[in-house]
């Protein structure tokens, strides 16, 4: 990872902080891009000279390309980017902001393109590397999780299409998919909805239980150093993705709609108590 200029969405806190910290640590250089001015001047600082940072909605295009000229000037190119900027709204279609539900596939998705629309430049001239991060979202889905569990499935299949235009150019592309990680966003999740929180406790194997952020970070510097096509975070995630179209059949259909009926009035209810589209931990211009 020596000298290795790496562009980072979503770098304010969890996994997008950790995987900087992790690069600087191995020699990278970062470009810290994001919403939370005093925690992206705070992480800078705490890198020292191998930073630098970004204010950046990733749907404004304009910002992020003044992002991406800035990390240009600073650095001299761009050889991997990781867009992994990410909110998840509290909603189901029929109860909560609609706006927040619009804003998350917005977010999540839309800012990917943007991010590699504004950066594929400067990557195919590194014959770089792009790490799009996705979920195991993309091929499980949740009651209340509707504008999430599209986004990040519209990332995966973004990942696949972008992959082939790209290898040309010498660019490969690679899409993260984690269960869940020990983050801000996680945790208000859990905080806010305790009808989420218990349905997780019942979840089979990687999905119901968190992973460590360094952990995870691990994972994205390691596909970043070797290019990797896909990232499974824990591994044993590779598994459900194998057999998604098991868990999207009509058999684990009929069970999870039983398990739904029960649910998600109950969840729709701690959403109308809850009153608010985002957590706690949402930045502010984003919502």
């Amino acid at each position: 990872m020596k000298d290795t200029v790496v562009f980072v969405t979503g770098a304010a806190r969890g996994i997008g902080a950790h995987t900087a910290r992790l690069a600087v640590a191995r020699g990278a250089r970062v470009a810290l891009v994001g919403l939370e001015p005093h925690l992206l001047a705070d992480l800078a600082a705490e890198l020292g000279d191998a930073a630098r940072w970004f204010e950046a909605d990733v749907t404004d295009q304009a910002a992020l390309d003044a992002a991406v000229r800035g990390t240009v000037d600073a650095f001299g190119g761009i050889d991997a980017v990781v867009a992994n900027a990410g909110i998840a709204n509290r909603g189901t279609i029929a109860v909560g902001d609609l706006e927040a539900l619009v804003r998350t596939i917005e977010v999540n998705l839309l800012g990917t393109v943007r991010t590699v629309g504004a950066t594929v430049a400067a990557v195919s001239a590194r014959r770089g590397y792009y790490l799009l991060v996705s979920s195991a979202a993309a091929f499980a889905a949740l009651p209340g999780m509707a504008a999430y569990c599209a986004a990040k499935a519209g990332v995966e299949h973004f990942g696949n299409a972008i992959r082939l235009e790209l290898a040309h150019r010498g660019v490969d592309v690679g899409t993260a998919h984690m269960s869940w990680v020990d983050t801000d966003l996680v945790r208000d999740v859990k905080d806010d909805l305790p009808t989420f929180r218990a349905a997780l406790d019942r979840l089979p194997g990687p999905f119901g239980r968190s992973v460590p952020v360094e952990r995870c970070a691990a994972r994205f510097l390691d596909a970043i150093a070797h290019r990797r096509r896909r990232v499974y975070v824990p591994r044993s995630v590779a598994v459900a993705s194998a057999f998604r179209s098991v868990a999207n059949g009509p058999l684990a259909g009929w069970l999870t709609r039983r398990a739904a009926a029960t649910s998600v009035p109950e969840l729709e209810a701690q959403l109308d108590a809850l009153g608010r589209g985002y957590g706690r931990n949402t930045a502010p211009q984003q919502r």
